[in-house]
């Protein structure tokens, strides 16, 4: 059996190539959707809009009594009519593409070896012929950050579109931000489900002197006119001092994220929180200094034993009451298809549908720096869009029928209707 386990992991890429179609080609013939309820993703709703786009961009969004361009016989018209028309999810802070099994190292490329590694770069490493991306697109979530783990700097994130047939034509924001591993002040102990004791981290404050100084000596070597030699650590590090790459810190506990954002601050850096628990309990430090939140999943338990069991659920709707900018995210990279789901958790708890639909769709656009290119239905942005049968945000009701990238018309099939076709036919037989 050893001496197979080589040939049926090389045979993996292959068997999962096969199983997935051709990306769609560019968009050919403008397309009108019609009669749809258009969710625009910035709050507005329209009962009985009209969406058109032509060579990948939106060029009008409307009621479809007021715009009758749609009528001309140039459209391929998409009759919507009792549907909903929404704007492609974004899954933040994912390792789609990174990993495939968990079980099987082999197919994990989401972690350099060393503490501090700036400079690897996620992309580079993103597999398009993943068999989960399809699982992804049959829920709406057509666009996806990439994130390395591991260390304490693992790397540059990137974006992509989850239709392409290589990690070149996938990326759709190469290297726009950098990954910080903020340390815990605290270590724990145990499980969830039997939780063992909570000690005081005493390396807390030599861990932050230690990303401090990292930092400090990165900055010095890019002050330099002309480096002697050249660190390729320290250069991964420039576009974050020149303005042009996010510093997403992924942190958590209430002290923590205070630490991290006076620290920041202090170097003249605003960053993005992703995870950030605790975020509800420092709404005003966080509003202060306009710092963004990438939360975590809300179907998960409170993560202390003293909060509230529902606080993971209603920690956007305080986010949102306070004026604190934020995102809702999922983890991992399969459990990216419930990405819809955790939005339309918080929808019982005090958001709005229109306010969930935000968080996962311009709102991350606009943490990214990407809200002039995708994240809403509006004139001018590409045609990152899905019509679903119901509403999108609740697992009953979710059914995406009609799916575009970029204005491609993509192919909504996926592993798991190859799986219920395949043993449908089976027991129907019999």
């Amino acid at each position: 059996m050893k001496r197979l386990i080589p040939f049926i992991l090389a045979a993996l890429p292959i068997a999962t190539l096969l199983a997935q179609s051709a990306p769609a080609p560019a968009q050919k013939e403008p397309v009108a959707i019609v009669g749809g309820t258009v969710h625009t993703g910035d709050g507005r709703v329209i009962p009985n809009g009209v969406v058109l786009f032509e060579n990948g961009k939106i060029t009008a969004v409307d009621d479809m009594d007021r715009n009758t361009e749609w009528r001309q016989d140039r459209y391929r018209l998409v009759r919507a009519d009792g549907k909903h028309v929404y704007p492609g999810f974004i899954a933040l802070n994912s390792t789609v593409g990174l990993t495939e099994i968990e079980a099987v190292r082999t197919t994990q490329d989401y972690a350099e070896t060393g503490t501090d590694n700036p400079n690897a770069r996620a992309i580079i490493a993103y597999n398009t012929d993943s068999r989960v991306i399809p699982t992804l697109r049959s829920n709406g979530v057509l666009l996806a950050q990439i994130v390395a783990r591991g260390g304490r700097w693992p790397g540059t994130t990137s974006v992509v579109q989850l239709d392409a047939w290589n990690w070149e034509d996938a990326a759709y924001a190469m290297d726009e931000g950098l990954t910080l591993n903020w340390p815990s002040p605290f270590s724990f102990q145990g499980w969830w489900a039997e939780p063992g004791e909570t000690n005081r981290n005493k390396e807390y404050q030599a861990q932050i002197e230690a990303i401090d100084g990292f930092l400090k000596e990165a900055r010095a070597y890019c002050q330099l006119p002309a480096p002697a030699e050249k660190n390729l650590r320290f250069e991964a590090l420039r576009p974050l001092f020149e303005g042009k790459r996010k510093l997403y810190i992924n942190v958590d506990l209430a002290q923590a994220i205070q630490d991290a954002v006076l620290w920041a601050r202090g170097l003249g850096i605003t960053p993005v929180i992703v995870g950030g628990q605790d975020s509800w309990m420092l709404p005003g430090l966080l509003k202060e200094n306009d710092v963004p939140v990438v939360l975590a999943e809300t179907q998960r338990l409170p993560s202390t034993a003293d909060e509230d069991i529902d606080q993971p659920y209603k920690t956007p709707a305080l986010l949102q009451a306070a004026g604190v900018r934020f995102a809702i995210s999922a983890n991992g990279y399969w459990k990216q298809r419930n990405l819809p789901f955790h939005a339309g958790q918080a929808v019982p708890f005090g958001l709005t549908r229109e306010q969930a639909l935000t968080a996962i769709t311009q709102a991350p656009a606009s943490i990214m720096g990407l809200g002039d290119r995708c994240g809403a239905i509006r004139m001018g942005l590409d045609a990152n869009l899905f019509i679903s049968a119901g509403d999108a945000l609740d697992m009953k009701t979710c059914q995406v029928e009609q799916a575009w990238i970029q204005g491609r018309a993509i192919d909504l099939d996926d592993h798991h209707k190859q799986l219920y076709r395949k043993y449908k036919a089976k027991y129907d037989s019999q």
